[in-house]
């Protein structure tokens, strides 16, 4: 790796292409590099992943509609059309992106990498798939696009700090998908390079969507930056510019969205001829739950076992959770959201809320994606009782942790206190959740697969589950022309496509 300084640079002094962030970043997608092993492994899994948080959402209302939309698109003459999670039709290739980017998301139940910001980097498979099963591409095409989408939304993440400045994480996601989808094509670096300013462009927006009363946006939000980039390759493919230098100029992004005319960053890419293997230091959930809640869920069931008596609130007199600044002010009281502590709240709301969280799981001694955001369980009284008592602060020991660059120390929890009303104090600490590759429980292969056949069943049938599993596995032996393999078809009768909500298409 090498660190490439980024600063902002005045129109007259004439910043040369070679020298621009964008230009790198697409040197490193053109950059013919086969993928390693243990990379395609990971891909795999994550695929396997996407699409068992994918179905598992079938029938929720993001869903729905943009599902919806999608197949008012037909796909172009240009090529065959990328399938549409769920269902045995196709849509243009951005619009499938679209649908299956919103399917992905709306659980908040797939991987994660957190540095200076944070991603969830999985986000970068369904424009890239999209975009290869409407070429035509085989499954080798595809791993070295997801690869290069991987490897430059983490490497983005590791420098530049969004969430500071209120602006949306997928600010970096579509520059990595629009690089990736030009490593599936085998696109010139003129092209990448056109495309990814334009696909920065396009989707820098306010973190306002994952802020107070949280919206259906948040499921949106990655997908629309998947469909931008898409559109952003096309674009720059029919021999179109885009705004330059987009990082580094006097009014571009970092100037007046991020650090300023003073910032400067390092940014860490790959040299000429290194592979690719950034996925590997990405990690996946195992409860549909924001990141920082992983950890969070793990110790509270344990605590469920150990301590039954801290599920009562008749015997609780306060839960204090010690934290880094991000889960402090994101999704714990630091946050001063009033809404992180209303039993009406939206799923997306408790979904950022670590004091719901924590109370539920601590009640329970399990998390369910669907059963734990119910409103009924939400507006449990004595779940109210407990979760009101329940604060967080920020501990500079935790926050210097998260921040570790020492993957062995890099910890996303915390320490709990909970005092009890005879006086009895409970501490306990969990550094990474279980499913994290330094957990208890790590997910591998077999966890991937148990993940897919527990959230498809009863929407997907058998046969169809063991299909595509087969497909995935056999990735990168997948000929020109057969990636659509990967989409999983659900059950006769799960989905009404003519249900769907009306709009404009």
């Amino acid at each position: 790796m090498r660190d490439h300084d980024v600063r902002v640079h005045r129109s007259d002094e004439n910043l040369t292409r070679d020298d621009q962030l964008a230009w790198k970043m697409a040197e490193v997608a053109v950059d013919p590099i086969e993928i390693e092993d243990d990379v395609r492994e990971m891909i795999i899994n994550r695929i396997i992943d996407n699409a068992s948080v994918a179905i598992a959402s079938l029938h929720r209302a993001p869903i729905v509609a943009a599902r919806s939309q999608a197949l008012g698109h037909q796909a172009p003459a240009g090529g065959s059309g990328a399938s549409v999670i769920g269902v045995d039709q196709r849509s243009s290739p951005e619009w499938a992106a679209w649908a299956n980017g919103v399917a992905v998301r709306e659980l908040d139940y797939h991987d994660t990498f957190l540095a200076a910001e944070y991603s969830h980097p999985g986000d970068n498979i369904p424009p890239i798939l999209a975009v290869a099963e409407h070429t035509g591409r085989s499954g080798r095409d595809l791993l070295r696009g997801i690869a290069t989408g991987y490897e430059l939304q983490v490497d983005l993440v590791r420098a530049i700090c969004l969430h500071k400045h209120k602006i949306d994480h997928v600010a970096h996601l579509g520059p990595s998908a629009a690089a990736g989808i030009g490593t599936l094509l085998d696109l010139d670096a003129e092209t990448v390079f056109q495309a990814i300013g334009q696909a920065l462009h396009t989707t820098t927006a306010t973190r306002q969507a994952r802020k107070g009363e949280i919206s259906t946006w948040k499921a949106h939000a990655p997908a629309f930056a998947g469909k931008m980039a898409v559109e952003s390759v096309d674009r720059a493919m029919r021999g179109q510019t885009s705004p330059v230098p987009i990082y580094e100029g006097e009014d571009g992004v970092i100037a007046w969205m991020l650090d300023g005319p003073d910032a400067r960053y390092k940014v860490p890419l790959p040299t000429a001829g290194e592979p690719k293997r950034a996925i590997l230091e990405t990690y996946t959930k195992e409860h549909s739950a924001e990141y920082q809640a992983q950890a969070w869920i793990d110790l509270a069931r344990r605590l469920h076992h150990e301590h039954p008596e801290a599920a009562d609130p008749e015997n609780v007199d306060s839960i204090l959770i010690r934290t880094s600044h991000h889960t402090h002010y994101v999704i714990g009281s630091g946050a001063n959201d009033p809404q992180k502590y209303d039993p009406s709240a939206s799923r997306e709301t408790l979904d950022h809320s670590i004091p719901y969280i924590f109370t539920v799981a601590l009640q329970d001694g399990a998390w369910h994606h669907v059963d734990s955001y119910a409103p009924e369980r939400a507006g449990r009284p004595d779940t109210v009782a407990l979760w009101h008592r329940v604060t967080t602060a920020e501990d500079p020991e935790w926050t210097r942790r998260y921040h570790s660059l020492d993957l062995a120390e890099k910890a996303f929890g915390g320490a709990v206190v909970i005092t009890l009303r005879d006086g009895t104090v409970i501490e306990d600490s969990i550094a990474v959740a279980d499913a994290h590759p330094l957990g208890a429980r790590p997910f591998a292969r077999e966890q991937y697969v148990d993940k897919f056949r527990t959230l498809a069943d009863g929407l997907v049938e058998r046969a169809e589950i063991d299909r595509f599993l087969e497909a995935a596995a056999n990735l990168a032996d997948l000929p020109a022309g057969e990636l659509g393999r990967l989409n999983v078809l659900a059950a006769p009768g799960t989905i009404d496509v003519s249900a769907g909500p009306t709009g404009l298409f």
